[in-house]
């Protein structure tokens, strides 16, 4: 029981330092997406060695003062994303606008059941329908919701970051952009709500740092905080969703939302984790969600499993320009964060990718 203790101690008072290394490498920014399950871990490996551990030495109780640290400092990360922070002030505020909704999803490229997700929407009727990992075998078996959405950008790609947007909305203007990389599509539409009210929706799916797709998060991070810059100085409602290959709480999306100050609106809500979508003790929320302080949220949640390793995102809202409740729930940049701001993103653009490059548009 004793070497247990210790074995397990090891792996999670190490999994818990190796997010503070600010390195990009893939090895110490793994462990952001898995610190629910690793403060899960860790508090029943401290409750196992209490309980337990009769031999209770010096060394055991400087483990057991690292795991009480390293636990508080995983709750402190945590708690604004769970119900028991605060409520939403959108919560407590009258609906006087039309609502629009949003599913976003990552297929997943090499799922087959198309039917699922086209099933889906049909039911829940979105406004708009985001689609990531969407190639030309999802693009054709789509065509049967194009009646109900006549606008649309398409981007089938066959290295996993095809993307499609749908929308019934009228459409000022729908353009694809590649901020970092010639084969990492982004979309950018500005769009108009069924009483007239322009917005603009930012769908994004940057790669992830992984053993198996990129080395360090330099291309996600330069990805994100690009756009992070251009919705900054919007004037009119944004939405920013997509799978970010990012957990909300992690450094570089909290450096997201300050650079484009917007809201999360995990924040207050809970986690609304979306991977992995078939093993639910080992999800956690990578698709993400930000609105700016004139968009308020009806509802938030995840929706049924379509055959792919995310679960879709939906999302409706509506938007109150002359609402400046949320205003206060913007943060905001240090000006000492913007040179290693800018740092950030010049080194996403010099990254090589290592997918062959497709350009589509």
């Amino acid at each position: 029981m004793q070497l247990a203790f210790y074995i397990l101690s090891a792996i999670t008072i190490i999994a818990s330092i190796l997010p503070f290394i600010s390195h990009q490498h893939w090895f110490f920014r793994i462990w952001e997406f898995a610190r629910i399950q690793i403060v899960a871990l860790q508090f029943l490996t401290l409750l196992f060695g209490l309980i337990f551990l009769a031999d209770k030495s010096t060394f055991f109780w400087i483990t057991v003062l690292l795991h009480i640290g390293l636990i508080a400092n995983h709750v402190i990360i945590l708690l604004p994303y769970t119900t028991l922070y605060r409520r939403n002030p959108a919560k407590n505020t009258k609906m006087p606008y039309d609502l629009v909704s949003i599913i976003s999803v990552n297929v997943y490229q090499f799922n087959k059941d198309y039917g699922k997700l086209i099933d889906l929407v049909k039911e829940t009727k979105p406004d708009i329908l985001l689609t990531m990992e969407s190639n030309q075998a999802w693009e054709d078996a789509l065509t049967a919701i194009e009646d109900q959405y006549p606008n649309s950008k398409k981007v089938p790609l066959e290295n996993t970051y095809g993307i499609h947007l749908y929308t019934k909305l009228k459409v000022e203007d729908i353009k694809v952009n590649y901020f970092v990389a010639d084969d990492l599509p982004s979309i950018a539409a500005t769009l108009f709500t069924n009483k007239g009210q322009k917005f603009t929706f930012f769908g994004v799916h940057p790669p992830p740092p992984s053993p198996t797709e990129e080395e360090t998060a330099k291309e996600r991070d330069g990805e994100l905080l690009t756009i992070g810059k251009k919705v900054r100085g919007m004037s009119e409602p944004v939405v920013v969703a997509g799978d970010f290959n990012n957990v909300a709480w992690a450094r570089s999306s909290i450096l997201f939302r300050k650079t484009s100050e917007l809201i999360d609106p995990r924040i207050g809500r809970g986690f609304v984790s979306t991977y992995h979508a078939k093993y639910r003790l080992l999800r956690f929320p990578i698709d993400l969600f930000f609105h700016s302080t004139n968009i308020f949220i009806k509802d938030f949640k995840t929706l049924r499993n379509i055959g792919s390793d995310h679960l879709p995102l939906f999302c409706s809202f509506f938007i109150n320009p002359h609402n400046k409740l949320q205003e206060k729930e913007i943060e905001t940049l240090e000006k000492e964060d913007l040179p290693m701001i800018e740092e950030i993103i010049e080194e996403g653009v010099k990254e090589q990718s290592q997918r062959p490059a497709v350009v589509s548009g």
